[in-house]
């Protein structure tokens, strides 16, 4: 994908990348960095997004200060 998106930069090329059958959360990430224009693959690899172990540790920590803070 990345070769394709520079090939088509560097020639002007009005088309759009399709990144498909993407299985893993990264690879959205990386199809996203490269410069794809359409994803496709299971709703899993797309969900994956919104779960991080820092972001369930800081919600866990956020909730717990509160909870000290307004007793």
């Amino acid at each position: 994908i990345d070769e394709i998106r520079q090939i088509y930069d560097n020639y002007s090329f009005e088309t759009q990348i399709l990144a498909a059958s993407v299985r893993h959360t990264m690879h959205v990430v990386n199809c996203a960095k490269i410069g794809a224009d359409v994803m496709t693959g299971p709703l899993s690899s797309i969900t994956g997004l919104l779960k991080h172990p820092l972001t369930d540790i800081g919600i866990a920590q956020f909730v717990a200060d509160f909870e000290k803070g307004n007793k």
